[in-house]
């Protein structure tokens, strides 16, 4: 009965999208393999799955597919899980004096959902006020798909891209707002394709009423070129 208590709990949580930690729960042993010991490894995990599922693996459209997911896996949709492949994020001094809010919006998030490894996809609005210390804007974005770049709850990916800019710029005073689709929930579950989802973590100074106001009229603004 406890087991079959606990499996309900676990569906519970997926199902409601909800997440456990700010942390991506990893294991001690997590970069013991090489990455390509580990392609070896998920490739064949897939070509289980899909002889499981009844698929004819010696078709040509389908043979290479195992050790394409693994590549995928490793290389691209989850690379943010490895910390060598954190982005440096260099900082200047703030020498031309700027005291305002600086916002870098309508950044391209594309993320995984933890709980049925399905896309995440969206735009991050990201703010902060400098006390001195300015980072490169293209650096922002790379920050933004690094925590992208593994399996995610939008909750978690919106405070850990705080507490990234806030530990790089030695800041409270930063904020993230995350508009995104869930494909776990437009085309399973619910199947509702119109709903997106929207996170916000406001630091320091963007708890005012004021200042938080302020950046979000800033992204509602429309760009045109």
């Amino acid at each position: 009965m406890k087991i079959e208590n606990r499996l309900e709990e676990f569906e519970s949580l997926g199902n409601d999208h909800i997440g456990t930690s700010s942390h991506t729960p990893m294991r001690q042993d997590a970069f013991i393999l090489s990455n390509e010991e580990k392609i070896d490894i998920i490739k064949d995990d897939v070509r289980h799955i899909m002889e499981t599922l009844g698929l004819d693996l010696t078709d040509d459209s389908l043979n290479g597919t195992p050790t394409r997911v693994a590549k995928m896996f490793v290389k691209e949709l989850f690379v943010g899980l490895s910390p060598d492949k954190k982005p440096s994020a260099s900082t200047f001094k703030n020498k031309y004096k700027y005291g305002e809010m600086l916002v870098e919006k309508n950044i391209t998030v594309y993320s995984t959902c933890e709980h049925h490894l399905l896309p995440i996809v969206g735009k991050a609005h990201v703010a902060y006020i400098s006390n001195g210390t300015v980072v490169g804007l293209s650096k922002m974005n790379r920050i933004v798909d690094y925590y992208a770049k593994r399996p995610q709850v939008q909750e978690r990916l919106t405070i850990q891209i705080v507490k990234e800019l806030q530990e790089v710029l030695k800041t409270e005073d930063v904020a993230c707002v995350i508009d995104a689709k869930h494909l776990c929930v437009n085309s399973r579950g619910i199947r509702d394709v119109e709903s997106s989802t929207v996170t916000s973590e406001f630091g320091g100074k963007f708890k005012e009423k004021e200042t938080r106001r302020e950046f979000l009229d800033y992204i509602k603004l429309e760009t045109k070129f």
